[in-house]
């Protein structure tokens, strides 16, 4: 045990948080360019070689020169998602196709439809008519 002091434990530990934290850094990074629509092709070609053949100094300088609009540009994408998933909810709970529902399967429960009535009304439900 006395081979591998505590310090070198240490050491070693932070190395490897420092190689994952820079990965994750390296993918988010990869994703957000490839996710940019201002950058032309040839832009994002440069990029990911610059990222490849000198990667620390390529992450570098990806953050230095582009870092703020990284930013921007995921909260835009998180705003959008967001407000997408708002109009979806609001459309589906204004669409009253759950009450429908409810009515429906209210009526056949008190015997005032069949059950072959209840399914044909039902489908139509389902399918928007």
């Amino acid at each position: 045990m006395n081979g591998y002091p505590l310090l070198d434990l240490f050491w070693t530990m932070f190395v490897f948080f420092m190689w994952v934290l820079w990965f994750m850094l390296l993918f988010r990074i990869i994703g957000d360019l490839f996710r940019d629509d201002t950058v032309s092709g040839w832009g994002k070609t440069g990029w990911v070689l610059l990222l490849i053949l000198l990667p620390f100094i390529g992450v570098l300088i990806y953050l230095i020169a582009r870092g703020k609009g990284m930013g921007e540009r995921e909260m835009n994408r998180l705003h959008a998602n967001e407000q997408a998933f708002r109009a979806y909810v609001r459309e589906t709970a204004d669409s009253g196709t759950a009450d429908d529902l409810v009515k429906l399967a209210e009526l056949k429960r008190q015997g005032d439809i069949t059950a072959e009535e209840y399914e044909q009304v039902k489908a139509k439900i389902l399918a928007g008519t």
